[in-house]
């Protein structure tokens, strides 16, 4: 039976992420967006980054439960995980070194969609039962497509997000964590599992505000650690930097596996692989990210858009980067795709002295993938909050908790199948939002770029330019956040 299932949802998977549906559907949506919004991802990348981690916050800013940066880091945390590691380590081993340059390009045309999907969050956010803030794509769907269609859509979302948090976010996340932590120090996985659970539930209890808090100061470390340790290895290898730059671009044309065989054939798979890990690990397009990116305290839509799309720039542009020049210079790449997952950790052994390598990956991967699972469960509780109603909650954070342990226990072949088809269902729906709404993103972008284009203003001159002008903070007055 499992292997029957196993066998389906690995090809409904195919036909989810095929050249025909997502990774076009993706592809042209970044690329859409990108020229509607004049390119915003490329020309106010440098303010953005500065609001997201020097300012940090914006001074009075309006509602909201946690900082700008708290919202960044729990999104960073939802989406640095295995999928810079192991993810990174498929895509090039079956798609070859070309891989890397879609991973590139899913991510530059992403930042688009990413900063698109984060301003309607905020511009359709509203608060729950509790009184604390919900928005995402289960919202703004509805709230922005004012029909059946949009409602349609907008449950679609929910169920589908609510469900992919236990594979992508919880038991992949999770078994990760414990085979790692047993291969590389013998740990039981049923230890791993309990103390994980309880970690988790100790601070899923808390909600959003606990969440923040603790991925504000544990994402910034985690990224800082895996990145020095990939550098030093660049450093080391710097003489091999120019011939893998040059085999990622050579590679991203004509296909590793062209070689005895059908070029087509080949470059297709390194954009299938580069563009379908590349969405795995950064998030951009499915909507998920907008979940945090509601809770944020701004003064404006476009700020916080601006904030979270720094998070695929970290992400993908910086981490995946680090993970892809590291495996292509020490030449593991070409161990195939059998050794996946452990050929990460193979390179950095390669390249930092002693078992330092080995271990910078493992911990590295056991701090990604717990940061995961706190913002996936986020993610899963905003959505049974939007299907159920507050009272649904608690109960989802208690049992993701506990699912925690049975990920880290169990084999995942069929977890994994599942969670790519989750995360494809999830993306669909909030692509084709992105689409029927971008007139009101661009619209309103320009509006407050023209008015504040260094990202400086303060509440004061935001609300005096905005003065009688609608559709950007009316959610503000008729959510009274």
């Amino acid at each position: 039976m499992l292997q029957t299932i196993e066998t389906a949802l690995g090809e409904l998977g195919g036909i989810i992420w095929g050249p025909y549906v997502l990774i076009p559907l993706l592809l042209l949506t970044g690329l859409y967006l990108t020229v509607r919004l004049g390119g915003l991802q490329f020309h106010k990348l440098g303010s953005a980054l500065r609001l997201a981690l020097f300012d940090r916050k914006d001074a009075d800013a309006r509602g909201g439960d946690v900082s700008q940066f708290q919202a960044l880091t729990t999104a960073l945390a939802a989406t640095v995980g295995t999928g810079n590691i192991v993810g990174v380590a498929t895509a090039i081993s079956i798609g070859g070194p070309g891989a890397l340059f879609w991973m590139w390009v899913t991510g530059l045309l992403g930042m688009a969609s990413k900063y698109s999907e984060a301003f309607l969050a905020v511009r359709f956010r509203t608060t729950d039962a509790k009184g604390e803030i919900s928005g995402g794509p289960q919202y703004y769907l509805e709230r922005g497509i004012r029909n059946g269609f949009g409602k349609f859509l907008a449950i679609f979302f929910a169920v589908a997000a609510a469900l992919a948090a236990f594979g992508i976010g919880n038991m992949t996340q999770g078994n990760s964590i414990a085979s790692n932590l047993e291969s590389s120090f013998s740990v039981p996985t049923w230890i791993t599992g309990v103390v994980l659970a309880v970690l988790t539930l100790a601070v899923l209890v808390g909600g959003i505000k606990s969440i923040g808090k603790v991925t504000a100061g544990f994402v910034p470390v985690m990224i800082l650690f895996y990145v020095l340790g990939a550098l030093f290895i660049l450093v080391v290898n710097v003489a091999a930097i120019p011939q893998a730059v040059v085999l990622i671009f050579t590679d991203a044309f004509s296909g590793t596996a062209a070689v005895g065989g059908f070029a087509g054939s080949a470059i297709m798979l390194a954009v299938q692989m580069g563009v379908a890990r590349g969405i795995f690990s950064n998030e951009s397009g499915m909507g998920s990210a907008a979940i945090a990116a509601a809770a944020a305290q701004t003064t404006h839509p476009v700020r916080q858009g601006l904030v979270s799309m720094t998070q695929t720039f970290i992400d993908t542009i910086i981490v995946v980067t680090c993970t892809g020049l590291v495996l292509i210079t020490t030449g593991v790449w070409e161990q195939g795709a059998d050794f996946a997952a452990t050929m990460t950790g193979d390179a950095f052994s390669q390249g930092l002295p002693g078992q330092w390598g080995h271990y910078v990956v493992t911990i590295g991967l056991v701090m990604f993938a717990y940061s995961t699972i706190l913002g996936w469960a986020y993610y899963g509780e905003r959505c049974m909050e939007r299907l159920f109603g507050r009272p649904a909650v608690m109960p989802y954070r208690v049992v993701f908790s506990l699912v925690v342990f049975v990920g880290c226990t169990v084999p995942l072949a069929v977890v994994w199948n599942f969670a790519d088809v989750m995360n494809g269902l999830m993306a669909l729906p909030n692509l084709l939002g992105l689409l029927l709404l971008s007139g009101l993103v661009v619209r309103e972008t320009r509006h407050y770029l023209d008015h504040d284009p260094k990202l400086r203003a303060d509440r004061r001159q935001v609300d005096a330019f905005m003065e009688g002008h609608p559709g950007a903070i009316d959610s503000y007055e008729r959510t009274g956040v």
